[in-house]
């Protein structure tokens, strides 16, 4: 009896949680659209999860640059601008084109097996299910090449900006099946670090990563001129949930 209200602590820790890795997929998946607003009430009701976790778990998102409080509306979807993509397509490039050359020069011949074993993979088109699991396998992807380099603070920064970026690369994939396109640029940059050439290695990056800026690019126009994705200026537009 006298535990209960320690209980009560750790479920809500425990649903805190829940609801925001639920909150967080359906923020990446853009089941929840950039630039929509939440309300903390209306989110309870759609996840079956009290207010409390929604709050809390709310209030780690927003910390994470996921959602943006709202004074007196509660939260909005932070919206996605083309200067966000542009800085973060940049920094990838500079960051992913050193793990590669790093990974070329210096990876075990054992862990670049395994890169190469793990870049044979594609997704179906228009099937969100297959987009959530080829966007997972493209993390692990873009993060072994970094593990190979031997320098986990590369490792986190590739994460932290896939992460960023995993939303804009779900809009991207229905532009068009580019599923064998990114499956042969993922076994070329594999082999050319099994065959220790950093400057390809290092050139297929580039070029992988431009053609995957032009995609998400192309996508937000698509989105924008379908007013779907708030004010790429930088203005937040709200959308209720459930409109």
């Amino acid at each position: 009896m006298f535990d209960a209200p320690g209980m009560d602590v750790e479920m809500n820790q425990s649903l805190a949680a829940k609801a925001y890795e639920i909150l967080k997929a359906d923020i990446i998946t853009c089941v929840l659209e950039p630039g929509r607003q939440i309300v903390q009430s209306q989110l309870a009701e759609a996840y079956q999860i009290g207010t409390t976790p929604i709050r809390e778990a709310l209030q780690r998102l927003a910390l994470e640059g996921f959602v943006q409080p709202i004074p007196r509306f509660g939260y909005v979807v932070s919206p996605i601008t083309f200067s966000d993509v542009r800085e973060i397509f940049e920094l990838r490039s500079i960051v992913e084109s050193a793990a590669a050359r790093l990974s070329a020069v210096r990876g075990s011949q054992e862990r670049l097996e395994q890169v190469l074993a793990g870049a044979d993979f594609g997704y179906v088109y228009r099937d969100r299910h297959s987009y959530v699991e080829f966007l997972a396998r493209n993390v692990e992807f873009h993060r072994s090449v970094a593990k190979a380099a031997g320098n986990q603070r590369l490792v986190d920064l590739v994460s932290k900006f896939l992460d960023e970026l995993t939303r804009v690369f779900h809009l991207g994939l229905d532009l068009r099946d580019s599923a064998e396109e990114m499956r042969d640029e993922h076994l070329a940059l594999a082999r050319a670090l099994c065959s220790r050439d950093p400057d390809r290695a290092e050139q297929i990056v580039q070029s992988q990563i431009a053609r995957s800026q032009n995609r998400v690019l192309e996508a937000l126009i698509r989105r924008l001129d379908g007013g779907t994705l708030g004010d790429l200026s930088g203005t937040v537009q709200v959308k209720r949930l459930g409109s």
